[in-house]
């Protein structure tokens, strides 16, 4: 059964191409809904890899300020006595 401008049709009351036709729409929509699956799947791993980018820029600017902050340690040495 097919509806077509709200009305519905068995397949023996279409003809070959109007079978072909509808034939092409359900593919076509098997497509899109596969590509849609497909673009949610690369949604999720590009996430995946910015917030990977993000925390490796943070710990590099937390190493690097931690190293900025470091107190310098002059050793001088001892006076002769």
């Amino acid at each position: 059964m097919i509806t077509i401008d709200g009305k519905e049709y068995t397949e023996d009351q279409l003809t070959d191409q109007q079978k072909y036709l509808v034939a092409q729409v359900q593919d076509v929509n098997s497509k899109i809904q596969n590509l849609q699956f497909q673009l949610d799947q690369l949604s999720v791993t590009k996430d995946a890899f910015s917030n990977q980018i993000i925390l490796s820029v943070r710990e590099s600017e937390e190493a690097d300020a931690e190293e900025d902050s470091s107190p310098d340690v002059v050793v001088e040495p001892a006076a002769a006595q």
